[in-house]
């Protein structure tokens, strides 16, 4: 009898999310299995359920999709399954908390994809400020440039001792130079643009980061991108679907979320259907996400 595909999707949030629901069933997954409230502790055990149930065949046609709001705490389950798994009962895991490492890969591809569309340059050596760094979108984004070689700076406009934290960790962990400063006052902003070549802004929903005031200051800026589609949007006269077009009244190129969006979307789908056909169990999380985003784009 055929084995039917089942994702067994894992968070430790409250519910499981709808869109990565949608995705699942979209990317063709018959069925998909939610359990929320799941602890680190809790996952080893879930894993091996999901294996021991069935024969390697079975297992070939079933995954893990490990979600939430921690990346941190996304890889360390993404770690912990695969430690739980062995030969030949051992099963795919893509990890993509609130769809993070999608959305950060597609945000960092567009930016390289521009800035040597523009410019003819790479992102290596560039600095690059990261705002919205405290969320787990800026964060991933700013350890992907910052793997590709550019420069990369948080932007906190909270307490830069708490954000440091975080920072000392991914530094270690990634062996990357991850650096914070201080963007609580309008000044302390400013200086932080006018020393930037790129700018990313994952801030809160509806909070304008940038102004069309502050934009006409950054003489060095080459290309920046805004992940928020609601009004205001985090950059002053940036288009939401703008694709590399320069920003209204401004020598900047800029990225909306409609372009990293889409991108996004493509990038997570197809992970999943790798997922769904491999011949031999993948592990997935920011790395592939980004490597794929690149690919997406030089193919089209």
């Amino acid at each position: 009898m055929k084995k039917p595909s089942i994702l067994h999707l894992i968070t430790a949030a409250k519910n499981a999310s709808p869109f990565d629901v949608n995705m699942a069933y979209d990317a063709g997954y018959e069925h998909i299995m939610p359990y929320s409230n799941v602890t680190l502790a809790e996952l080893a055990g879930l894993a091996q359920d999901a294996i021991f149930s069935r024969s390697p065949s079975g297992v070939k046609k079933e995954a893990l999709f490990i979600g939430g709001r921690d990346i941190d705490l996304a890889i360390q389950m993404l770690e912990v399954a695969k430690k739980s798994m062995f030969a030949p009962f051992e099963c795919s895991i893509f990890a993509d908390p609130s769809g993070a490492f999608t959305t950060a890969a597609a945000i960092v591809a567009k930016l390289a994809l521009h800035l040597n569309k523009q410019f003819n340059e790479d992102l290596r050596g560039k600095t690059l400020c990261v705002f919205g760094a405290n969320g787990p979108v800026g964060g991933c984004a700013a350890i992907i440039a910052a793997q590709q070689g550019a420069l990369v700076q948080l932007v906190t406009h909270k307490s830069v001792a708490e954000l440091e934290a975080k920072v000392k960790h991914w530094n270690m962990k990634y062996q990357i130079d991850l650096i914070v400063v201080d963007g609580t006052t309008a000044q302390n902003k400013q200086q932080v643009l006018q020393n930037a070549d790129l700018v990313i802004c994952a801030a809160a929903a509806g909070v304008q980061v940038i102004s069309y005031d502050a934009l006409q200051q950054a003489k060095k800026l080459k290309v920046l991108a805004d992940v928020n589609a609601v009004p205001p949007l985090a950059v002053e006269g940036l288009a939401f679907d703008s694709d590399g077009e320069q920003v209204t009244g401004s020598q900047v190129f800029g990225i909306g979320a409609l372009a990293i969006g889409q991108l996004k979307y493509l990038t997570q789908q197809q992970l999943l259907q790798q997922m769904l056909h491999a011949e031999k169990p993948l592990v997935l999380e920011f790395t592939a996400a980004f490597k794929l985003a690149r690919e997406l784009l030089e193919a089209s």
